[in-house]
């Protein structure tokens, strides 16, 4: 699936079983198929955290296709004392660490589809 922010494209993996929603990208990279993991969640506070991810990542807060909340270049965590990335949202992107800084992608602008 192809989303935009403003002149940004991103080809995301959308994610919204509870399973793939707890494994996100843990122990994953991003590659050719896909530079970003959409997951669609119910409205409300989320949390994230970076458990085995390999790659440091932007995760972004979005409700009703505006961003809310963005943690910039989260680190990867490998022990189970992970800090969480909390946010409200119905929809929630995770992209390449510094992603958001780089395109200039910030709270308040649109996504769409």
């Amino acid at each position: 699936m192809i989303i935009n922010i403003g002149n940004s494209e991103f080809n995301v993996k959308v994610v919204f079983s509870k399973k793939d929603t707890s494994n996100g990208m843990m122990g994953k990279r991003f590659d050719k198929t896909f530079n970003g993991m959409l997951f669609l969640m119910s409205d409300g506070q989320h949390g994230f955290w970076m458990k085995d991810c390999i790659i440091p990542l932007d995760i972004i807060f979005i409700s009703n296709n505006v961003i809310t909340k963005i943690y910039h270049k989260c680190p990867p965590c490998n022990t189970n004392e992970c800090k969480s990335y909390i946010g409200e949202g119905d929809t929630i992107l995770e992209v390449q660490g510094n992603t958001c800084k780089k395109l200039g992608i910030k709270i308040g602008d649109k996504i769409s589809a």
